[in-house]
């Protein structure tokens, strides 16, 4: 099978996985939005929701990750990188 040419869609998702978090959900909104609005043309519609996939499924892997890192920082591995903030006395004790 010959290889696929790269195209836009292949150097927007690309630049899609260099986004921050935020612009990702950013533009997911205004994907639904635009395929609310049902006013798209099937083929334009097509290509927008698969950018909707696409961008869901970074903005899930960036959670992952985000659990991931939480998760070792929680983690009883390494105590000297987390250990529970000492309380200082209140004044009626």
């Amino acid at each position: 099978m010959p290889p696929r040419a790269q195209g836009k869609g292949a150097k927007r998702a690309t630049d899609d996985e260099q986004l921050p978090f935020e612009t990702i959900l950013e533009q997911l909104e205004e994907v639904v939005e635009t395929l609310e609005e049902g006013d798209a043309p099937l083929e334009e519609a097509l290509t927008t929701f698969e950018r909707g996939v696409r961008l869901a499924r970074l903005g899930g892997a960036r959670l992952d990750e985000a659990e991931r890192r939480i998760d070792v920082l929680l983690s009883d591995q390494d105590p000297e990188r987390t250990r529970p903030l000492e309380q200082e006395p209140s004044d009626d004790e």
